[in-house]
This record gives C-alpha cells, structure tokens and sequence, in this order.
C-alpha cells in the first residue's frame, strides 16, 4: 500500500461527536463499565430489564443537516452523513456546503461499511406488513431497506461523485474499507475519500445479541459512525492539507467453521495471517508498532483468538488497547473507531482502555485489528504522519 494520509475525522461516538469532542473525551477517558447507565433513547426498552446501548446520546441531525429533507430517513442514514460531512469538513475538502479547489465533487468519494443494515427499517415495514396490511407500507422509507442505502444517501447530500461503495464484511468491515479504497486510489478513481464505518442501535439488532448471549457473555453494544478523510500523498501536499495520521498497511484472511452449523467462529490463524499481511504490506517489521487497537470486546472466545494472534506475531510485550470499552461493540464501525482512537493517540493523546503491556510514552504506529464472527479478520496499520 501506498501511504494514505489522514487529513480528517467526522465522528459520531457514544463519547462526543465531532473531532475535537471525541479527542476531549479520549483525553479523559471513562470505561463503559464505570460509566453512568443512561436510558436508551433509539428504542423502547423497557420490557428489557437492565437493558444497555452505548448510543450516540442526544443526537439530532438537523443540527448539522438542516430540518429539510430527514423525515424519510433512518437513524443509521443519519449518523452517516453527519460523519461524513463532519469528516469533509475538518479535512478542509468543504466549507460552508461547497468543495475547496483543488478538491470538487467529481474527485471525492465514499466508502463505508455497516454490518447489519438499516434494520430499524426493515423491522418497521415488516411490522407493518405482518400487523396492518403491505398496502400502508410507506414506499418513502423502503429505500432505507437496501444495505447500500446509507452510503448513498452520504454520497448525495454531499455531492461525492467519484465513487460509492458499501463493504459488508461484519466486525471487519470498517478495516476492510480502507483496503478497497486503497484499490480505488490505485486506479487513480479519486483524489480524497471518506472510509468508515457505522452502525445504528435497534430493537432488533438488541434482541439478537441478548438471545445469542453475547450481551450476558461480556459485549457492550453500541452504536455510531466514523469516517475518516484519506487522501493520496501528494493531493494532500498539493492543498497544504493538515496529516493527521498515514494509512500504510491492509491485511485480512479468511478461515472457514469445520461446523457449516456453527454460528460463531473466531479464528486465530487468520488473526495471526491478517496481521501479518498487514505488517508485509506496510513494510514494517513486528518491533515497529507500538501499540495495538484491539477489537477486543468481553467476548471470550473471539477475545482469547485475537489475543493468542496477536502476541503471536508481535509478542507478549506489545502493548494491547481495548476501545471498545469507551465507545462499544460498534460492529460493522468498529474498526473505523479503533481508527480513530488510534489517530488521537498518535496525536499525543495518552493511550487508554490498556489490558496488556505498557503503554509507550509516545505513539507512532498503532496496529488496528478485527475479528469476525465468522471466521475472517482484518488489520490496518497507521502512522504518525511523514509530511507537515
């Protein structure tokens, strides 16, 4: 991989939204365990005794999109775009609604990934359906039903022509993005792209987790969107873009269940590989990292196969974060968090949510991993930046 520079971050987390909001917070950092429990706001409840979401709290899109325009669309459509566009313009590629020459529409585009889709849509029309008649579905919010749905509604509302492209790949996915934008650079198909993730909190998406045990077994769900802006070397130069970090590194590998039957699958051989190919990608030896954004979650099994990889290549030394213990199980945007932890720890800011090793006193490489429930795993190594 050619190095990617990070020149943005739009973010909508469970610990600030915005930039500088979810640096703040880094900078002071509180474990979801030791956290207040607040009510859940993006759905009823309260027939789920002790039920918790790491929900992006009070979170209204027309303060950053305007009323017009939102009544149709969902709640993970809506953290998208104000990621998206959060992310453009701290990047410096928009201002008051319209691209900066160099930068034009034709030239920037989108890809994300999101997990399980808009299934607060999709439980709506089903419901309706099943309990009134197909005839009262509303064919204004169908489109919202479609896995791509969201990234083309961010693409849309802020003019990024270039490309469009939706990743679903699980808990990989968000890592996975930044390995097909990586091809799409390659291709010369655009010159900045925004390359994320992100997931919206349901019912049903709650319901699925509690009845496979996942919640009970130690996983925090949660829910947000972060897309970072990554731009070719020499586009960001060229506008005397700020770098916030470098994307340098992709890898992902791919293990099959013996069990067709089996529902989840962590697989430690295809941590191990992924890590590996990443590290082979980005030309960087194991000693080169100095800390691990882990897609460690409380969940055991899949929790004790990424940790046995990743001390396995890097070492029982190395340095392992946690943090999905400040933002949650984001699924489908978690690697795109753990990105963007990532980038403020390289900031300067003090690595927190640490459960192995010792934390450097400055981070200039951070490896980002993930690992699916089916058996596939990703990593995505960045830097500190090499241009001014």
């Amino acid at each position: 991989m050619q190095p990617r520079v990070v020149t943005g971050l739009g973010i909508c987390s469970a610990i600030g939204i915005g930039r500088e909001a979810f640096f703040h917070a880094l900078e002071k950092p509180t474990l979801l365990r030791d956290g207040p429990r607040h009510p859940i706001e993006s759905f009823d409840a309260s027939k789920y005794e002790n039920a918790t979401v790491a929900e992006v709290r009070d979170f209204d899109a027309a303060k950053y999109l305007g009323d017009k325009g939102l009544r149709t669309l969902d709640r993970l459509t809506k953290l998208l775009v104000v990621a998206t566009r959060l992310g453009a313009i701290d990047a410096g590629l928009k201002k008051d609604g319209a691209f900066v020459p160099p930068a034009s529409s034709e030239r920037v585009g989108v890809v994300c990934s999101n997990a399980y889709g808009s299934l607060e849509a999709i439980t709506e029309l089903d419901r309706v359906a099943k309990l009134e008649d197909a005839r009262y579905i509303n064919p204004a919010k169908f489109p919202n039903t479609v896995a791509n749905s969201a990234s083309g509604y961010a693409s849309i509302w802020e003019e990024m022509r270039a490309l469009n492209v939706a990743v679903s790949d699980g808990n990989c996915g968000a890592l996975d993005a930044f390995g097909c934008a990586d091809v799409h650079f390659g291709s010369a198909r655009a010159d900045a792209l925004l390359v994320g993730g992100a997931e919206a909190a349901s019912e049903a998406l709650f319901v699925a987790f509690h009845r496979l045990g996942m919640l009970e077994a130690g996983a925090f769900l949660g829910e947000g969107a972060a897309m970072l802006s990554i731009e070719r070397k020499e586009f960001a130069q060229k506008r005397g873009a700020r770098a916030l970090a470098e994307v340098v590194g992709f890898g992902t590998a791919f293990d099959a269940p013996e069990n067709d039957s089996q529902m989840i699958f962590a697989s430690t051989d295809a941590m191990r590989r992924a890590i590996a190919a990443c590290l082979t990608d980005a030309s960087m030896n194991a000693t080169d990292v100095d800390l691990v954004a882990s897609g460690v979650s409380g969940l055991k099994p899949s929790d004790s196969a990424a940790l046995a990889a990743i001390h396995d290549v890097l070492g029982t030394d190395v340095c392992i974060s946690k943090p999905k213990a400040l933002v949650g199980e984001t699924l489908g945007a978690g690697g795109a968090m753990a990105l963007a932890c990532a980038v403020g720890w390289i900031q300067g800011i003090a690595p927190a949510a640490i459960i192995a090793g010792n934390p450097p006193s400055r981070v200039r490489t951070a490896l980002v991993t993930t690992m699916g429930y089916y058996g596939n795993a990703s990593a995505v190594l960045v830097r500190a930046p090499q241009i001014v």
